[in-house]
């Protein structure tokens, strides 16, 4: 199924749960697709955005969530850094299987010496081709550490 109709058939099964939290969330993930859409038809892409760029969305949705947490618990609003943690798990519902770290592992060494990547010059290519074939499974953050860190 692709991700649009997958938002939109998950709308519909939160509202009939009266899933509050859920309805809020998703109507806030198409808002932000619709506006990228908008954005990529301004560049002559007529169809919008396509479904690694739909997951890279929904990861940086989700980053923005993480870093609005800390900022919460910093001031002792646990509440709204409660909701914040509950919209993450929506996004997430909506990500293709997080790879773990092992695998994060290997697939990054893989991709180094496929790519025959030599030091951190090459991380730009490593990090581009991680993206393609690993859009929404891989915390981009973190492989970047971690390709820096094998290239250096």
């Amino acid at each position: 199924m692709e991700k649009r109709e997958e938002f939109n058939s998950g709308l519909k099964t939160a509202l009939k749960n009266q899933d509050k939290i859920a309805v809020s969330t998703i109507r806030l993930i198409l808002a932000a697709l619709k506006d990228r859409d908008i954005s990529a038809r301004g560049e002559g892409r007529s169809e919008g955005i396509n479904e690694a760029e739909i997951l890279s969305m929904l990861q940086s949705m989700i980053k923005q969530r993480k870093d609005s947490i800390k900022m919460y618990e910093e001031a002792g609003r646990m509440e709204l850094a409660q909701q914040e943690a509950d919209e993450i798990k929506v996004i997430e519902s909506f990500l293709p299987k997080q790879l773990d770290e092992e695998q994060v592992k290997a697939e990054v060494e893989a991709l180094i010496a496929e790519l025959d990547a030599q030091s951190v010059k090459d991380m730009g290519k490593v990090m581009a081709e991680l993206k393609v074939r690993f859009a929404g499974q891989i915390d981009m953050g973190k492989a970047g550490g971690l390709v820096k860190e094998k290239l250096s």
